[in-house]
């Protein structure tokens, strides 16, 4: 086992990538890239993360913060609620405690969180896997379906003595993320080749996880008014962000009736969320209320895309909801 251990670590000296929190301690920034690496791509996450932290240097700073303020802020990089449970946690503590166990019980914090920044920041001896840490692990092993709590015991078993334990995750998380990839693994470049159980048949380790993505009808009902579009606070799965009113499709006469419009077909947007695929007819309406200006809310990628679509009613007014969108000179519904 040590072979192969130091050659993971000789292999991430050469190859980390220069990402700007990698070498970091500071449990806060620590803290932020990992939630923001959930569910997000490292070359986007990059520029949210500097953003964030030029708006939010500290705990205290964004757990003073509005709730609106630190989502405006996140706009972009989707899976909201993480940017609300960080918010949250900002205002329960003053400062991360330093143990594993405290920080798992934070609202927001799962165990790979908790392990990374234990880890990461404070040199605690703790495992943390993740998506690339499980593949990796059951790749190496020959593992078509590892339980979660025992490929945590794995991967515990696993750390190195006299090795900082947050430069072991990262360098187990650098090879998942860079070379045993998900599809089409670069088996060749790969360090611990040698020692693989599972690199004749790597699609079978681990096994693939049956999701089957649900597929949603909604209809956005964009409504101009004299000053903008009407904005609704949202609810659900967009809880906290800023909208158009979205619903199902029956409930469209009651809706149309409730603001006094006829809308008209602006087109469709398709959006797709962890296991549901969003079909969105999108509506547009001239109003008698005002309205406001939409972009300077926190919007959902969502509603980003619907308020493209309606981009020919929205131009007509003046009220574009993008700074480089340009009046299209379309006559209004």
């Amino acid at each position: 086992m040590e072979t192969w251990q130091k050659a993971l670590l000789a292999w991430y000296r050469e190859n980390a990538r220069p990402l700007p929190w990698r070498g970091e301690k500071d449990p806060y920034r620590v803290l932020v890239s990992e939630v923001l690496l959930q569910q997000t791509r490292v070359e986007q996450a990059i520029p949210y993360y500097r953003r964030f932290l030029e708006r939010f240097p500290t705990l205290k700073a964004l757990g003073e913060a509005p709730l609106e303020e630190v989502l405006k802020a996140w706009q972009g990089a989707g899976y909201y609620r993480r940017a609300e449970h960080l918010h949250r946690l900002a205002q329960s503590v003053e400062e991360l405690p330093r143990g594993f166990a405290e920080l798992k019980r934070l609202p927001g914090l799962g165990p790979y969180t908790a392990a990374a920044v234990a880890s990461i920041a404070f040199g605690e001896r703790v495992a943390a896997v993740d998506g690339n840490v499980r593949r990796v692990l059951a790749r190496l092993f020959a593992l078509e379906d590892p339980k979660e709590r025992a490929l945590f015991a794995l991967a515990q078993s696993l750390l190195p003595q006299g090795v900082d334990p947050g430069v072991w995750n990262q360098a187990l998380m650098e090879l998942g993320a860079t070379v045993c990839l998900p599809r089409r693994p670069r088996c060749g470049a790969c360090p611990l080749g040698a020692f693989c159980r599972g690199k004749e048949a790597p699609g079978r380790y681990p096994g693939p996880r049956k999701r089957r993505a649900r597929e949603e009808r909604l209809v956005a009902l964009v409504l101009l008014g004299r000053k903008g579009v009407h904005l609704e606070r949202l609810e659900g799965r967009f809880r906290g962000l800023y909208g158009v009113p979205l619903f199902p499709p029956e409930a469209l006469p009651l809706r149309e009736a409730a603001f006094g419009v006829r809308s008209r077909p602006l087109g469709e947007v398709r959006h797709a969320l962890t296991h549901r695929r969003l079909l969105v007819e999108v509506r547009g309406a001239l109003w008698e209320g005002e309205g406001e200006e939409p972009w300077k809310r926190p919007l959902p990628k969502l509603m980003e895309k619907v308020l493209r679509k309606a981009l020919p009613l929205l131009a007509h007014a003046g009220v574009v909801p993008f700074p480089h969108a340009k009046p299209h000179g379309v006559k209004p519904l």
